[in-house]
């Protein structure tokens, strides 16, 4: 019997979701990996397996519960078992006051970031509960305690996905599952320029974090590693905040 884990990282393509795939896979687990582009998620699995362990990419869009499913059954059919997932697949939206917020900005971004998470966890738990044992991160953000102006849509979302994490890990406690959530402050990735959209305005957000820059994908990576292992196996219904002292105050 192969005793390497077996790990899957939804949103896997860039950012965050792809440093944590690449720290696992240098920790040598079985790693899957998910997205919506095909050709980028296949030369992330060729990267993968280029660090000597096994890698496969599944092409899947978490907004839709089919293609969740078939997603978890495909790790199931190759693996045997599922003991690590990262629910990292999400979307920032289009910052804009409330005032201007539309009801398909709401569908676009809660669709991603709320429902893609409920289903990620649902299928994951239902495979880990019939083996007694796993462990789900999802990942949150600053912004899931605290408010911010023209981000509305994808604060409540981070919201939501906290309220999900420790939901669900009461429910999955009674069949030997751990659910945690990992929450990044300012991470230096596309998103975050994108959310600040400009140099003055990521400056002055950076200048709100103690540490006085940005985190990076392989640091918020490395936490995700450490909650979803053995080393934290009393942890569960928990958030760590990975933010460079940016909610000390």
């Amino acid at each position: 019997m192969n005793d390497l884990p077996v790990v899957l990282v939804t949103g896997a393509l860039s950012g965050i979701g792809r440093a944590t795939a690449i720290a696992f896979s240098r920790e040598k687990a079985r790693v899957v990996v998910s997205g919506r582009r095909l050709e980028e998620g296949q030369k992330l699995a060729e990267e993968l397996r280029a660090l000597g362990g096994e890698a496969e990419f599944v092409q899947a869009d978490v907004r839709f519960e089919d293609q969740v499913q078939a997603l978890v059954e495909r790790v199931m059919a190759r693996f045997g078992r599922l003991d690590i997932a990262v629910n990292s697949a999400g979307f920032e939206g289009e910052p804009a006051p409330i005032v201007d917020q539309t009801v398909d900005r709401y569908a676009a971004v809660f669709d991603a970031n709320v429902l893609g998470t409920l289903l990620s966890i649902k299928h994951e738990l239902r495979a880990m509960s019939a083996q007694g044992r796993g462990s789900i991160v999802n990942v949150s953000s600053t912004m899931g305690i605290r408010g911010a102006a023209k981000n509305a849509l994808y604060v409540a979302s981070k919201h939501a996905v906290e309220g999900l994490t420790k939901s669900a890990a009461i429910e999955a406690a009674a069949f030997g599952v751990r659910v945690n959530a990992v929450a990044p402050g300012p991470v230096q990735t596309d998103m975050l320029d994108r959310i600040t959209g400009s140099n003055e305005n990521k400056a002055a957000m950076l200048s709100t974090v103690p540490l006085r820059r940005a985190g990076t994908p392989e640091e918020i990576a490395e936490a995700i590693v450490f909650v979803a292992s053995q080393k934290a196996s009393f942890m569960t219904g928990e958030v760590l905040r990975v933010n460079g002292g940016r909610t000390a105050a």
